[in-house]
């Protein structure tokens, strides 16, 4: 946790921007997380530490966290933001079930090759991508 929390006082120092105990305490509970987390269950979490902490600095801290490469976000199909780790994680792609919300992490060698394939034919420098599959789990064909 000691290099995130460098990173974002890096990021922070070089916009100008404090470091303080609440953007903290916000980064640390984001990353005791496995996997996505909403920003209401994020927001709870952070209220059993301190109380003082409203839910638009939970918004704009994490927000900050995205600008400085520490978290991705997304928004789920209910229009719940959630959020993950970026920094030391692997690049996967997601399964996402459209009546429950599961989110289900995946990777696969063939996606990243025809990606590269594709933006090599199209004379596309790739930065980064995101793809989100949208389908029904098994739990909710049953």
């Amino acid at each position: 946790m000691f290099d995130e929390i460098e990173i974002l006082k890096s990021f922070l120092r070089e916009s100008k921007l404090r470091f303080t105990p609440q953007r903290q305490t916000i980064l640390e509970v984001f990353l005791s997380h496995e996997g996505h987390v909403e920003v209401e269950d994020l927001f709870l979490n952070i209220q059993k530490i301190d109380p003082s902490i409203g839910i638009a600095t939970v918004y704009r801290t994490m927000n900050l966290l995205v600008e400085c490469g520490l978290a991705r976000d997304s928004v789920l199909l209910k229009g719940q933001q959630s959020f993950e780790k970026l920094y030391h994680q692997s690049h996967h792609d997601h399964l996402i079930c459209t009546q429950c919300e599961k989110i289900v992490e995946f990777e696969h060698p063939l996606i990243e090759k025809y990606q590269l394939e594709i933006c090599h034919t199209y004379g596309f420098t790739l930065n980064h991508h995101k793809m989100e599959i949208y389908g029904i789990c098994l739990d909710c064909q049953k």
